[in-house]
């Protein structure tokens, strides 16, 4: 009879810690996943800002004409993105997507990637190398970058 109580509660020994076993190995995995969803988000964050940090130097900035034609050329083939530029002779064009200079939404399905009238002297929209235009972002109502506009200064 003794030995059926201790083989007995032997058995009931290994079943506790089999039950112990898998219940930390459960709480182990929960925790993992919660840890896992939360990397995942801060990185998403992360990537997000970092997508969006190479327009910075747009940013209410003055930039000679020659730095505004190689923003021009950058982007003017860029997916729901447009660059404006008013020009000093009266000129304006898009670049790109038209978009809504203070909503950011893109406005037209047009998308123009022609540069011979910002190369053009003759041309009103003539991109001057040493002039100056200030930039500024425009952003549409979920903080992602629509368009830049560049208007020259005298």
């Amino acid at each position: 009879m003794g030995s059926n109580a201790t083989s007995g509660l032997k058995l009931a020994a290994g079943i506790f810690l089999t039950l112990a076993l898998i219940t930390t190995v459960v709480v182990i995995f929960i925790s993992s996943q919660d840890a896992a969803k939360e990397g995942q988000t801060q990185f998403s964050t992360i990537q997000t800002q970092l997508s969006q940090t190479r327009f910075n130097i747009y940013e209410n900035t003055t930039l000679s004409g020659s730095q505004v034609m190689n923003a021009v050329r950058q982007y003017n083939n860029e997916a729901q993105f447009g660059v404006y530029v008013q020009t000093g002779k009266g000129g304006s064009t898009y670049y790109g997507s038209q978009f809504n200079q203070t909503t950011g939404i893109i406005t037209g399905d047009t998308n123009n990637t022609t540069l011979s009238p910002a190369l053009n002297e003759a041309d009103n929209n003539f991109i001057n190398p040493s002039g100056k235009f200030k930039s500024s972002v425009v952003r549409d109502a979920n903080n992602m970058v629509r368009g830049i506009v560049f208007t020259q200064t005298k």
